[in-house]
């Protein structure tokens, strides 16, 4: 049986698939309790501990939302400057005195690897709320929990991945995670901002098919699923590139008229221009309920990492 008992979660490509469907089970049973207004204290007298040193709306609010949903409590530090960081602190000395305070801990931080530097810090488990431009684990497992509510099924959807695919740690994650299940991938970027390599071979090596393009077009008439990412200014050196890519892809009402009736389009958020509000109207429109699922795919994690 799979348990997930003091673990760390650190990466989509950690997770077998029973992992998977056990976070996707209790996450189901969490909104069902939500929904009917029950009264949840599975984690009373646990402590959340959430350290964010880039900004954040959707994930820290969402991971406090689910600890205090779950009964526990939450201390926050909710910007780099605020904490002892500002004063020259290693994140190993950060994390060994937060391990001090919390049961569990929740970190988001712009360097590549940090989440694994964090989980080898302490024994609490760490849970990774995205890592630069490395990953972001819980994005993708309630982008999966989304996908299965709003097709009903993941195995044999094809899933456009488009935007900055460079740079752009959910749409890692969420291939990584995908990869468990009999997918077809269309990834549209700019020659510029491409899925990296080492994503793409790790799909191939598993038999998952990819088709790379910079159509938004014609991958908007084949695909099940878009997943569309904004261009993101915090990851270029040069302002000029960002200001030459960040308006690559603006996605329509009209564009998306071709489209299957069936179309689910997501989004991580913020969105800044990318997709147009006449689209958020359609049925198919499914960002702001991705966003809501969010609160029980965390109650699962937290959960079960404190089981």
């Amino acid at each position: 049986m799979a348990k997930l008992s003091s673990k760390d979660v650190l990466w989509a490509g950690q997770f077998s698939i029973d992992e998977i469907e056990l976070i996707l089970e209790t996450a189901k049973r969490y909104e069902q309790a939500l929904t009917a207004g029950e009264t949840i204290d599975d984690l009373q007298g646990k402590l959340l501990a959430t350290l964010f040193f880039e900004p954040s709306t959707r994930t820290r609010l969402s991971f406090e939302a689910a600890m205090q949903r779950l009964g526990g409590s939450v201390v926050t530090v909710a910007e780099a400057k605020s904490s002892s960081a500002a004063k020259g602190e290693s994140l190993h000395d950060t994390i060994k005195t937060v391990e001090g305070y919390a049961d569990v801990i929740v970190l988001r931080h712009p360097q590549i690897g940090s989440a694994a530097e964090a989980a080898a810090s302490t024994e609490r488990p760490v849970l990774n709320a995205g890592d630069g431009a490395g990953q972001h684990p819980t994005q993708s497992l309630l982008d999966l929990y989304t996908i299965v509510k709003e097709q009903g099924k993941v195995d044999n959807l094809t899933i456009a991945l488009a935007g900055d695919l460079k740079n752009g740690r959910t749409v890692h994650s969420l291939a990584d995670l995908l990869s468990n299940y009999d997918v077809n991938f269309l990834f549209v970027a700019p020659p510029a901002l491409r899925m990296p390599g080492e994503v793409v071979e790790r799909l191939r090596a598993k038999g998952i098919d990819v088709e790379e393009t910079d159509d938004l077009s014609e991958a908007v008439k084949a695909c099940d699923v878009l997943y569309m990412t904004r261009i993101q200014r915090e990851r270029f050196e040069d302002p000029s590139e960002y200001d030459r890519l960040k308006n690559a892809y603006v996605l329509t009402r009209r564009m998306l008229e071709p489209a299957k009736d069936t179309l689910t389009v997501m989004h991580p958020l913020p969105r800044v221009n990318e997709i147009a509000t006449d689209v958020d109207e359609l049925p198919g429109a499914a960002y702001f309920r991705q966003v809501a699922n969010g609160v029980p795919v965390r109650m699962a994690l937290l959960s079960l990492v404190l089981q």
